[in-house]
């Protein structure tokens, strides 16, 4: 929403001077946080895990989907990048190429990308196409004796290029990846919260049919305050209780944080900063393709992602 946004300012100064507690500590604004943006998702989405980062997040997604599922394995896209957590430089083919390399739990399936990928634009269904490169996968991983936890993905890869997967690929793979008994978790940290434009959510662009077991958010949601989110089903959330260890974060949904977080929301309602979005993004799109249409080495330009990225640079109060 901008840099030094005033209502976001006021917001943390006011409540830095009523209260700020640890998590163990019971108090509204989570409660009321939770509920604000259960209203942003569908409602299967309904138990909430309140973080500091979005590393934090995947790594608990990562938890969730092996406690659920009682599974080990995670299939991710090539250059990949997920958090700086061990944990999640191991899903993360952009970071672990230079480091240790790809454990044996990790299946690395190809980015969908009609542009430059092993499908294009000119065949007749790509979506399918790509969905059965992790179908491929799964089936090798069984047959090395290896049993599927999650599919992770960024609902638009954006360290891996800013790829719009083709119409009905998640759909598909969330089939068969439930076929095998995993989970499909959606990371929507850079990618979430109206930057589309056109939608709250980056997933949403494969259909309004389509909902992740599992998503997880960062970056935006706290406007530079560090603030993040894990999305789940009861049938996930129960799972994990089940083990009896509880899951506590100390500063995860303090008082200041959920007022940020509530403010925040508040402002994208008040100045309509999805339209904004949009438009912004509209705006560029038409010009890009004027220059597309002049000069030949242009070869693509992809549009939700320029929505994406303008609205990201510029906020309400920014030029």
């Amino acid at each position: 929403v901008g840099h030094c946004h005033p209502d976001i300012v006021k917001a943390a100064h006011e409540q830095n001077q009523l209260l700020n507690t640890n998590s163990r500590y019971l108090h509204d604004n989570l409660v009321d946080y939770a509920e604000r943006l259960s209203k942003k998702l569908p409602k299967k989405l309904c138990v909430f895990y309140l973080l500091n980062s979005g590393s934090e997040a995947n790594d608990l997604a990562l938890r969730l989907a092996r406690q659920y599922t009682k599974h080990e394995d995670v299939i991710v896209l090539d250059n990949a990048y997920h958090g700086h957590l061990t944990s999640l430089i191991d899903i993360s083919p952009y970071k672990f190429r230079n480091l240790e390399g790809q454990k044996e739990w990790v299946h690395v399936a190809p980015v969908p990308d009609t542009y430059r990928g092993l499908y294009r634009e000119d065949h007749e269904d790509s979506g399918t196409a790509y969905a059965n490169e992790v179908k491929n996968l799964i089936e090798q991983a069984h047959r090395r004796g290896r049993k599927i936890a999650a599919f992770f993905v960024e609902s638009l890869p954006s360290v891996g290029g800013q790829i719009i997967p083709p119409a009905g690929y998640f759909q598909k793979v969330a089939e068969h990846v439930h076929k095998a008994g995993g989970v499909f978790i959606a990371d929507e940290i850079q990618v979430g919260f109206g930057r589309v434009g056109k939608h709250f959510w980056a997933f949403q662009l494969q259909g309004e049919d389509f909902v992740p077991d599992i998503v997880t958010m960062g970056k935006p949601i706290g406007n530079g305050h560090p603030l993040a989110c894990v999305a789940t089903t009861k049938e996930i959330a129960e799972a994990f209780a089940a083990t009896g260890v509880e899951y506590f974060n100390t500063f995860g949904g303090n008082p200041v944080s959920c007022a940020i977080g509530l403010a925040v929301l508040d402002v994208m309602e008040k100045e309509d900063l999805q339209a904004h979005a949009t438009e912004v993004g509209n705006f560029l799109m038409k010009l890009l393709k004027e220059q597309k249409i002049k000069h030949p080495i242009i070869g693509d330009v992809r549009y939700q992602c320029l929505i994406y990225i303008f609205s990201w640079l510029f906020g309400s109060n920014n030029t």
